[in-house]
């Protein structure tokens, strides 16, 4: 695919009206083209050697051959961007699969409901844009680089680690989300509050995930919760996730998104709240994601002293929301995503860290 050329897209699922439902979305489009569909994973196999498509929305269950098969051989023999179509059903499948190498997700159309249909259109035809930003080669590299264990000296890391980590991704961020705090070996003093771009119906899914299958405890906010060390909060799909003050307490609030909001949750609205409530506390990482959703919100933490890590073009799928992030001037580090959790732990301050800087120069 070219960056002028049409995104060329195979569409496979066993469903005759979610096949004709997503061709039809996609047509919508000048910019895509459909160059062919698949009812079983035999056949969606062939295709996607015979068409190359550039994308290819999959359907987890289908005869013949899982979607999960399917993934590991396209992966391996010709890697390509695979974006999954779920039901709400299946989150524990989607988080697997983004795992295996598909690089995104969107909600699957249901017959009878019109409303959603729209919805799920404009957000499908967004994700295959952004196609044109996503590096396959990366998320291959990261399919063959397991989480490496922090390494830490006893009595030195720990003391310094910040207070409290707002972590904000899109495209690619589940998978390096798992990738990070799958790193620790044990969980971190610190309390993580994360804004990934989510549907409403999955991030639960993806909390429980994390809770099962990395040191920290993870949960879906709800809304007054006051964050903990050693804790995970995700942000509620369709909702934004900030931080008030109360009384001496900073609690969770959840506030539901608006028709005029761009991303949600909003890594924005998270940012800045944390930097109000935590000022140089505070640490915040931006992973990969398409757009520049946390641009504003690293200004807000810088300005209050907080440090800022953002992902590298080294390692991110889309490099889009580190790369905007950096071209504010608050980030101070710029780091692979197999560095971060690493950085967490030892939590140099900017302050530090400019002064190594100025010396150095000198």
């Amino acid at each position: 695919m070219t960056s002028h050329g049409l995104i060329r897209v195979l569409v496979i699922d066993d469903s005759a009206f979610s096949r004709q439902a997503i061709t039809r979305m996609l047509g919508t489009s000048p910019l895509v083209e459909v160059v062919g569909v698949a009812r079983d994973g035999e056949e969606a196999l062939r295709k996607t050697f015979e068409l190359l498509p550039d994308l290819i929305t999959l359907d987890l269950e289908m005869p013949k051959m899982d979607g999960f098969t399917f993934l590991r051989i396209v992966m391996s023999k010709r890697p390509t961007p695979v974006m999954v179509i779920s039901g709400r059903s299946g989150e524990d499948d989607v988080f697997k699969a983004l795992e295996l190498g598909a690089v995104d997700f969107i909600a699957k159309p249901k017959p009878h409901a019109a409303p959603e249909l729209v919805d799920i259109e404009q957000e499908l035809i967004r994700k295959v844009h952004a196609i044109r930003e996503l590096r396959i080669e990366k998320v291959r590299e990261r399919l063959h680089t397991m989480p490496a264990a922090v390494s830490r000296q006893p009595g030195s890391a720990r003391s310094n680690s910040p207070k409290i980590v707002v972590v904000g991704s899109s495209t690619g961020g589940p998978a390096a989300l798992m990738q990070i705090f799958g790193a620790f070996p044990e969980a971190p003093r610190c309390s993580f509050l994360v804004a990934q771009h989510m549907p409403e119906g999955f991030t639960r899914g993806f909390a429980e995930r994390l809770d099962r299958l990395t040191p920290l405890h993870a949960i879906e906010a709800k809304g007054g919760e006051l964050p903990q060390p050693g804790t995970i909060l995700v942000a509620p799909g369709g909702s934004h996730l900030e931080l008030e003050k109360v009384g001496a307490e900073v609690v969770t609030r959840v506030v539901k998104q608006r028709s005029r909001d761009k991303y949600t949750p909003s890594v924005d609205r998270l940012f800045q709240s944390a930097a109000k409530c935590f000022g140089s506390e505070l640490l915040a990482v931006v992973l990969t994601g398409m757009g520049d959703d946390g641009r504003k919100g690293v200004t807000a933490v810088s300005e209050a002293g907080g440090n800022v890590i953002a992902e590298s073009e080294e390692t991110a799928v889309i490099f889009g929301m580190p790369a905007q992030a950096i071209r504010t001037g608050a980030v101070d580090q710029v780091l692979p995503l197999t560095d971060i959790a690493t950085a967490i732990e030892s939590g140099t301050s900017r302050k530090k860290a400019r002064m190594a800087s100025r010396k150095g120069s000198v």
